[in-house]
């Protein structure tokens, strides 16, 4: 496999991302969602969590074949330094240090944010 390259997540890859979403929606429980988000609403769930939080793409020639984001764990102000981690990476893509790669840099992104627990 080529090289990984991780990359801050932009509006404009809310496509892509939501295609490897939808995967996970259509085929697995994971999601816990019956419906797979469209683009436009994709996009906005992006925007709201990249106000705050970390957004990673994950890249090989080009290709986006994953993401990771952290999120707010709970809404108190007791879990203000604690977010939730998701992690998503393209079918066919796993099992190539792809997710290893993507959570180390959420990691390091929230560690420097001061969040601490994940």
């Amino acid at each position: 496999m080529d090289e990984v390259v991780i990359r801050n997540a932009v509006v404009e890859d809310a496509a892509a991302l939501s295609r490897i979403y939808e995967f996970y929606v259509r085929r697995t429980v994971i999601t816990f969602e019956d419906d797979a988000p469209d683009e436009r609403l994709f996009s906005e769930r992006m925007k709201n969590i990249m106000r705050f939080y970390p957004y990673f793409v994950a890249e090989v020639g080009g290709k986006v074949v994953g993401y990771a984001y952290a999120s707010q764990f709970k809404n108190r102000s007791a879990y203000d330094w604690s977010v939730e981690t998701t992690v998503y990476v393209a079918p066919g893509c796993g099992r190539n240090g792809v997710g290893t790669l993507l959570y180390a840099a959420l990691e390091d992104a929230l560690k420097a944010q001061g969040i601490k627990n994940m």
